[in-house]
């Protein structure tokens, strides 16, 4: 496949997206600028993500730090917004701090630590999400809803790290709207007691109209941009 082949099929996707995206606020009465659409880039290459920013996506999401890392660098010329939004091990905490500038998956005191400890030596200022496990099982990554206001007060007591809000997968089985709108009860109740922390990171390929409908701030859109996913080859 040639550059513009790739091109062609990635700005196809994209206003594809936009299309949905401009369709959902319509119906929720909300405005496009609320909204920040993040680029899940996962299995594809440095190239593809060269070819978002061209087309003016600004924010990329990567889940895995090996391939994060690689890319991240690659891309460093771009200017571009890093998310990172898959589960996080703590001994990786050093890696992702030199490159994300949001981490979406903070989902235990632990994290918070070592999230915290890297940035100051890093001399920079992360901004942490605090994940919610809405099903209540925190195997999947993320915090128990009765867990988070406590979480969100050790993110926003860390040196070198800020809060920026909740993040949430919907459960499988259950209809998103459902899952987001406990989502944003919980998003709420943070900002209440943290008025800055207004980030609600929210659906995906599958639902973003429903994360819309009900107050998401941040979509993660990996597959309805770029397609079906495929092994990452450096």
């Amino acid at each position: 496949m040639t550059e513009r082949t790739r091109r062609d099929e990635i700005a196809a996707g994209l206003a594809e997206v936009e299309a949905k995206i401009a369709e959902a606020c319509q119906a929720a009465g909300r405005r496009r600028e609320e909204l920040t659409l993040i680029a899940v880039s996962k299995t594809y290459p440095a190239s593809d993500v060269r070819l978002l920013a061209e087309l003016g996506v600004t924010d990329v999401g990567e889940n895995r730090d090996q391939e994060a890392s690689v890319k991240a660098r690659e891309c460093a010329d771009l200017g571009l917004t890093w998310h990172f939004v898959g589960q996080l091990q703590t001994n990786k905490a050093r890696s992702v701090v030199g490159y994300a500038d949001v981490v979406h998956s903070v989902d235990r005191p632990r994290l918070v630590s070592a999230l915290s400890h890297e940035a100051v030596k890093a001399g920079r200022e992360i901004t942490c999400l605090v994940q919610v496990a809405l099903d209540g099982d925190p195997a999947r990554g993320g915090a128990r809803p009765e867990d988070v206001a406590a979480l969100a007060d050790a993110v926003a007591g860390a040196e070198a790290v800020r809060l920026g809000g909740v993040m949430a997968v919907a459960p499988l089985g259950e209809e998103p709207a459902r899952a987001f709108a406990r989502l944003w009860e919980i998003a709420q109740s943070v900002r209440r007691a943290h008025p800055g922390a207004d980030v609600i990171s929210a659906g995906m390929s599958g639902d973003m109209s429903e994360a819309i409908a009900n107050g998401a701030t941040h979509l993660r859109v990996g597959t309805a941009l770029l397609g079906r996913r495929k092994p990452f080859v450096r």
